[in-house]
């Protein structure tokens, strides 16, 4: 594959740019409203894409590749862990999943960040629900298969040799 830098960081920011739009349609024309959990995989989703996408308006050379792929990366497996979690909650039996909590929007008005952060990571029975499928996988499950795909197209940028 003969792609520069800059290609390979915009390809990985349009990427997370079809991915959004592909949240926002969810939520807006098929009636998904996100929980908690969804909320921070978006989170996750867009601060790889803002980062892939300054990367390539930095065109970088090796050095600045390695900082701009390796701050992607972090990005990319934070979401990918919320991803993580919330399969692992959506698999709990019925009597295990959480209680419902009270609203993000509620959290963030009434809570320091750090709580609000512990509170969403710990899931609630609104993130254990499954909405929506597509080939037998809930959204969370084709989240982390995003997020891997921009960690190893990401990882790819960094190992290779040339520019």
């Amino acid at each position: 594959m003969g792609l520069s830098n800059r290609q390979g960081f915009l390809l990985i920011a349009a990427a997370c740019a079809g991915a959004m739009g592909f949240a926002l349609f969810a939520q807006y024309q098929l009636g998904l409203e996100p929980c908690p959990l969804c909320i921070f995989q978006r989170i996750g989703v867009i601060a790889a894409g803002i980062i892939a996408l300054l990367a390539a308006l930095a065109n970088p050379g090796r050095c600045g590749v390695r900082a701009w792929g390796g701050l992607t990366i972090l990005a990319a497996l934070a979401g990918l862990s919320v991803s993580l979690r919330q399969l692992w909650l959506q698999q709990l039996p019925a009597d295990q999943v959480p209680a419902c909590g009270p609203g993000l929007e509620f959290l963030m008005e009434s809570s320091p960040l750090m709580e609000v952060i512990s509170k969403v990571l710990k899931g609630s029975g609104e993130c254990a629900t499954v909405d929506w499928t597509f080939l037998g996988m809930a959204m969370p499950f084709w989240v982390a298969v995003f997020f891997v795909g921009v960690i190893g197209f990401a990882g790819w940028l960094l190992a290779r040799k040339s520019a």
